[in-house]
């Protein structure tokens, strides 16, 4: 398999994950405080959304770069 079908196929994966999900969460630590042996972390969970459109578009092309991949 050569690297453009790879990309083919990672964009293609990657549009269905953005599809099904809407996006992904990741966790940030915002606030910490350190007194003497007391120590304190605020942890705030964020949702990143990504747009239905640049899974569809990924998917698109992706299928495009693994159709003109097979004719060469």
């Amino acid at each position: 398999m050569n690297a453009l079908k790879i990309v083919a196929v990672l964009l293609i994966g990657g549009g269905a994950f953005v599809i099904a999900y809407g996006g992904f969460s990741h966790t940030k630590e915002t606030h910490r405080a350190d007194i003497g042996v007391l120590h304190l972390k605020v942890d705030e969970q964020q949702h990143v959304n990504i747009r239905l459109w640049v899974g569809i578009g990924a998917i698109v092309g992706g299928v495009l770069l693994l159709a003109s991949s097979r004719k060469g």
